[in-house]
């Protein structure tokens, strides 16, 4: 089974530049506190990565 790890939003999209706006509705992720169960691939990491301060990983799975 391919790894997998939660991500959940902790800060809002509102007054942020559109690519992380963007990066956000490209993880799945639109509303506050939401989490989403995403594969682990290096492009999904580097979404993550590119927006810290808006996610968090929660849990590595797999």
């Amino acid at each position: 089974m391919a790894k997998t790890i939660v991500v959940k939003q902790i800060g809002s999209p509102i007054r942020r530049p559109a690519k992380q706006r963007d990066t956000l509705k490209g993880l799945g992720l639109n509303k506050m506190h939401k989490t989403r169960e995403l594969e682990d691939t290096p492009s999904v990491r580097g979404m993550v990565n590119s927006i810290p301060h808006l996610v968090q990983i929660v849990e590595e799975r797999g």
